[in-house]
């Protein structure tokens, strides 16, 4: 059974750690706001000047002032900072984000990520990113295993514009959960989507895949 966007980021949301400052990207990462447990308390920063965004409004909570950097109308937690991206950018370049979430094309078995621009195709540009992978003490790739071709967008080297080199920690796909060991240039099978087995998961994966014993699959809470 290969993931969901909203399960992709459901598993994302295991990840985040009690008092962290988390950038959220455009696309699949903007769904981790909805799952991050209750109680748990982590301040959500976007790069258009927010600080302690919620998870996405109701119908009857949309207020259009309140935007994410993808556009998307978003809630405001108490306590909630409203500032100019000048700001925002100076607390990312400062090291003061513990952990971005992004979306990307391709990431190399190195942890270089590609996830801004496809050669002759428009797309809406670098935004943040080049910041945030430069800066953030960690960082977690949320994207599909594969590409609309069948081909892997986990590869030996990308071949795409480069976002940021060797700040890749780890990938959570359709199909899987990766550790980046950037010593070993290889992509660690840590978790599989139930129902995937491991070979499908090597025959979609075109970098160095390493196997440390029996591969658990991934567990959602109820």
């Amino acid at each position: 059974m290969r993931l969901t966007k909203e399960q992709i980021a459901q598993r994302i949301a295991q990840e985040v750690v009690e008092g962290m400052y988390i950038n959220l990207g455009i696309g699949i990462p903007t769904l981790v706001a909805n799952y991050i447990p209750d109680g748990k308390h982590v301040v959500l920063q976007s790069e258009n000047g927010l600080l302690g965004m919620g998870s996405f409004p109701t119908e009857d909570q949309v207020d259009a002032d309140y935007i994410n950097a993808g556009k998307q109308t978003i809630t405001l937690v108490p306590g909630a900072s409203l500032f100019s991206s000048a700001e925002s950018f100076a607390m990312i370049r400062g090291r003061h984000v513990d952990l971005t979430i992004l979306g990307a094309m391709e990431v190399s078995q190195n942890g270089d990520i590609a996830n801004w621009k496809i050669p002759d195709k428009k797309v809406k540009g670098m935004g943040g990113a080049m910041d945030l992978v430069a800066s953030s003490r960690e960082i977690i790739v949320a994207m599909q295993h594969v590409n609309r071709a069948g081909e892997s967008k986990l590869l030996e080297a990308c071949s795409l514009p480069l976002t940021g080199i060797r700040c890749v920690k780890k990938v959570v796909t359709d199909i899987a959960v990766l550790e980046v060991d950037q010593q070993e240039e290889a992509f660690i099978l840590l978790e599989k989507a139930p129902g995937i087995s491991v070979e499908e998961i090597a025959g979609a994966t075109e970098g160095k895949l390493i196997l440390k014993g029996d591969v658990p699959d991934m567990v959602f809470d109820e």
